[in-house]
């Protein structure tokens, strides 16, 4: 299997393969890649609909230019976490950061949240994150306060009264309800509008049509969230062992 940066070709061959509808993994294996590296490829350039092999290429070789005449990195700077390799997860975490972007986050916004979710602690205070991502405290004031109002991170005090925001897994059921809870109002809306267009007409069948549709699906989300709350996020009870008969 062949190592080391991709070639242009091969750029051009994703961009082929995308065109033609294929997964990312049939794009690998023609190129004889891992499937990872066609999927950050993708996702760092543009994404799946945007993605064009040239101005990819001239991406990389910017970055490659930009890291070469960066400072070398201190060699008593303390290594990553649990023998990780710092290049690998820097690629990672940007290739986090360009999902959350198409998923319709600002960059700095998006930047804070891929953060905030790969650090161990899954908590940062605002200094930290202004450090790690070499930002003013300003833009991870604004990028924090978006991302609250969005119900995507929260905020706790910690000992010495700092603000830290973090990530975990209630946060994602909480999101998962307000998802549904917005899915019954669309539904609402839709049937509100059958009586002024009139039941039975064409446009008021198909209002109750998305009515009906999103009722379901919002009704499947919050069972859906209930229960993997429950089953992946609750802890198991200790119960203790059952006695001995013979003693």
């Amino acid at each position: 299997m062949p190592g080391g940066r991709l070639t242009q070709q091969e750029r051009q061959q994703i961009a082929l393969g995308l065109a033609d509808g294929l997964a990312y993994a049939e794009i690998a294996r023609r190129l004889d890649r891992p499937t990872s590296t066609v999927t950050r490829e993708v996702m760092r350039n543009g994404g799946p609909t945007a993605y064009r092999a040239d101005l990819a290429h001239r991406a990389t070789e910017h970055r490659a230019h930009r890291r070469r005449q960066a400072a070398p990195r201190d060699p008593k700077a303390p290594p990553q976490a649990h023998g990780r390799d710092s290049e690998a997860v820097r690629e990672y975490v940007e290739t986090f950061t360009t999902l959350f972007m198409q998923q319709g986050l600002p960059k700095m916004t998006a930047r804070v949240l891929a953060c905030l979710y790969t650090t161990d602690a899954g908590s940062l205070t605002a200094s930290e994150l202004a450090q790690r991502l070499q930002v003013s405290p300003a833009s991870i004031s604004k990028a924090t306060t978006f991302l609250e109002g969005l119900d995507l991170i929260r905020r706790e005090r910690d000992e010495r009264r700092r603000d830290r925001y973090l990530v975990d897994n209630e946060l994602w059921f909480q999101g998962m309800i307000a998802a549904a809870r917005s899915q019954a109002q669309l539904a609402e809306t839709a049937r509100q509008g059958i009586a002024v267009l009139g039941p039975g007409t064409p446009a008021a069948v198909r209002l109750e049509n998305i009515a009906r549709f999103v009722d379901f699906v919002g009704e499947s989300m919050l069972r859906a969230a209930e229960q993997a709350r429950d089953i992946l996020f609750t802890k198991p009870e200790h119960t203790q062992p059952a006695p001995d008969p013979e003693r």
